[in-house]
């Protein structure tokens, strides 16, 4: 069974929704309805948001929430999108999955701390739980990891512990680290045996002290651990078609998990 997927590599979308609409239908006619958007597109760029009042992000992300609710309805499709929420006053980095009837909403679990991006000191979030979110999408089991929780392990023994085919990564990667992160993901679904679909977004943003380049690279990895197909820097689409039963050969050839059962591990 194969199951097509869309990844739009965008930059901070501007006020009007033409442009994602765009795209949205032509995902629609390849045949795609699972969408994924990348990090800080329906919102600024972080290094932004710092500066602006709280009250013009929350006007900013509900209109956007609005929207990407409005999409899912209207072309019947679910669409995976990183946006920033207003809640009791504080603000949350959170993973939303708008459906044609209902959004989720996941609180991400772990944030960049740095001293020049210090998203966790700056947002509310303050997940207990560390479950990474599946659902289930036509017959897959879906999981959802966003850019940065992707170093820990925590959460690919989670991915293999429930049997993930396909994971889905929204990130904002820059200061040209490309070839690594490529490095890393081919070796994340290899190991794995699983599909990682990511999603990174373009633009360029300038402070005093640093130039943030996000430079693209959407791209999509095989359960064997090899880069299948990938978007340079400007903005497009990428189709992915995720095959069922190569996930459950790449399970059987490496029998990495059954390893781990049979060590009590899982």
């Amino acid at each position: 069974m194969n199951v097509r997927i869309a990844a739009v590599q965008l930059q901070a979308l501007p006020m009007s929704n033409a442009r994602l609409d765009h795209y949205i239908i032509q995902c629609c006619k390849s045949g795609a309805n699972l969408i994924i958007l990348g990090e800080y597109v329906l919102n600024n760029f972080f290094k932004e948001i710092e500066k602006i009042p709280v009250s013009m992000i929350k006007e900013q992300s509900e209109r956007r929430l609005a929207v990407i609710k409005d999409f899912a309805k209207k072309y019947n499709v679910t669409i995976v999108a990183p946006i920033i929420l207003y809640k009791n006053g504080k603000l949350y980095k959170v993973v939303m999955r708008s459906t044609p009837n209902v959004s989720f909403f996941y609180e991400q679990k772990i944030l960049i701390n740095y001293k020049y991006w210090n998203e966790d000191r700056f947002f509310a979030n303050n997940a207990k739980n560390m479950s990474i979110p599946i659902f289930i999408h036509e017959g897959l089991r879906v999981g959802i990891i966003s850019g940065f929780e992707a170093h820990f392990d925590l959460f690919w023994g989670q991915a293999m512990e429930k049997r993930v085919d396909l994971v889905l990564m929204p990130s904002v990667s820059t200061f040209k680290s490309n070839i690594r992160w490529n490095e890393l993901l081919k070796t994340r679904a290899f190991l794995n045996s699983v599909y990682i679909l990511r999603v990174n977004r373009i633009g360029s943003f300038k402070d005093k002290t640093h130039s943030w380049y996000f430079y693209g690279d959407t791209a999509l990895y095989s359960p064997d651990g090899i880069l299948e197909d990938s978007l340079g820097d400007k903005e497009g689409v990428l189709i992915g078609e995720i095959d069922a039963y190569k996930v459950a050969e790449a399970r059987k050839i490496c029998g990495f998990r059954g390893q781990l059962i049979r060590k009590k591990f899982l």
